[in-house]
């Protein structure tokens, strides 16, 4: 629960029951079993004479050790252990070996290697539930091994703050993908490719279906077979890699985080900079928070504790202000937030776009010409300011002329305000390139010369 926040668990709560009503509807139930999974998995192999077992290849190291030794088990057993590759659209081994053993460290070079291996499997057709072959639901199964409430899991850090958004599960994550394919059809008929970032509409309904590819709620073949042929039907041509390059961005952090344990740390990191970050509890208390005295920056911070979800233009504007934007503090930090709040983080592709966002990786030149200004940016995203005003209501009565930067405001303006920093904002907005740059020049150079080698 340190790590986890409720939203976050109300998610997956949702995405569990949903699979437990589909199988109490053919007459069995979801079993769950709480303990280490090789000693649960022990007592059930010989309970229920266990000759074969099923899962899913989880790529991501810090899994690793738990996966090695179910299938340890397995082979000690006698059981068939069968591991089958869908939470990517490529095996991130395969690709590794196709690079030479090694993951493509640019995301142009990851390209080039998906391309020689070929276009990823389609989806395989839905399974009817007809003929599904569920343990029988019994009295006793129902006391020891049914789901048990959110409450049991969930901390209450946020108890009357939440706003629920987001339903967890595959039901609602077909309804929303349906949604999807209409929206993108309407994109791609206007030429507008990746509609939901050309055109991002942050008080709308959600529409993301991240949070469902996270956790298993969704194919993410079937999303990307679904985007290739709704751009077939409209263009009458095959897609380009531009078209579902949010989803290759995915496979690509998934890739490159494979056998790194320390893919979501600095130190150690081989991909990762070395930068001499500063360390600020109340500043990074403040970010977290959503009280820096930059109304955009804490809009999006507010809606992310609230609601688990902030739109990518938002998730770019506050991991920029925290990280080489203005308070200089390590990307770590940020991450260890969105992995408590952001109902699609995970290891690989969260710590990716934290690495990326900072500078850290993943660029190929590495020297942080431009930032997100906390104030012309949330003026060019939220234009009328209903964004603003919907998350920080003491600025509701604020003019737009103010609402942005509102320490600029004339005093009868700001002693009606009751914002954290109405009185001026405590953080000054830095250049594009900081002076505290300097201290990470010796790294930059270094980078510049491992990427190019």
């Amino acid at each position: 629960t340190q790590l986890c926040g409720f939203n976050r668990w109300q998610f997956l709560h949702d995405c569990l029951k949903d699979i437990d009503d589909q199988f109490r509807a053919e007459g069995g139930m979801l079993y769950c079993f709480e303990g280490d999974p090789t000693e649960v998995l022990r007592k059930q192999f010989l309970e229920w004479n266990v000759d074969v077992l099923c899962f899913e290849q989880d790529p991501e190291p810090i899994w690793q050790e738990r996966d090695n030794k179910v299938k340890e088990l397995c082979k000690e057993m006698g059981v068939q252990c069968i591991e089958q590759v869908s939470h990517t659209l490529w095996n991130p081994l395969t690709v590794i070996s196709e690079n030479g053993g090694s993951p493509p460290l640019t995301y142009s070079l990851f390209i080039e290697v998906v391309q020689r291996i070929g276009s990823p499997p389609k989806p395989l057709k839905t399974p009817n539930p007809a003929k599904w072959k569920c343990i029988p639901k019994t009295e006793e199964a129902d006391r020891s091994y049914k789901l048990k409430p959110l409450q049991y899991f969930a901390c209450q850090e946020m108890a009357g703050q939440e706003k629920k958004r987001w339903t967890g599960g595959e039901t609602r994550a077909l309804d929303l993908y349906e949604m999807r394919l209409k929206y993108e059809h309407e994109g791609f008929k206007s030429d507008i490719v990746m509609i939901n970032q050309f055109n991002p509409k942050l008080l709308d309904p959600p529409l993301s279906l991240s949070p469902y590819l996270r956790f298993g709620a969704l194919s993410i073949r079937k999303f990307y077979w679904g985007i290739q042929e709704i751009y077939e039907e409209v263009k009458c041509t095959s897609a380009q890699n531009h078209v579902t390059a949010q989803l290759i961005w995915r496979e690509y952090f998934y890739t490159m985080s494979v056998n790194n344990t320390y893919f979501d740390k600095m130190e150690k990191n081989p991909i990762c900079l070395r930068i001499n970050w500063y360390q600020d509890e109340e500043k990074l208390k403040a970010w977290t928070d959503g009280e820096t005295g930059y109304p955009w920056i804490d809009a999006c911070m507010k809606q992310l504790r609230m609601e688990g979800w902030i739109h990518q233009v938002a998730r770019h504007a506050v991991a920029c202000f925290l990280t080489r934007g203005d308070l200089w503090i390590s990307w770590e930090e940020g991450l260890q937030v969105f992995y408590k709040y952001l109902l699609d983080a995970d290891y690989s592709v969260c710590s990716g776009n934290w690495m990326w966002v900072s500078s850290s990786a993943f660029e190929k030149f590495l020297q942080c010409p431009s930032c997100f200004c906390p104030v012309n940016y949330g003026r060019r995203m939220d234009p009328q300011g209903h964004f603003v005003k919907k998350y920080i209501p003491a600025l509701a009565k604020m003019p737009l002329k103010y609402l942005f930067n509102p320490w600029t405001a004339p005093p009868e303006f700001l002693l009606t305000a009751d914002h954290p920093r109405r009185r001026g904002a405590e953080f000054a907005w830095l250049d594009p390139v900081p002076d505290v740059k300097c201290e990470a020049s010796d790294n930059c150079k270094k980078a510049e010369m491992y990427y190019h080698k």
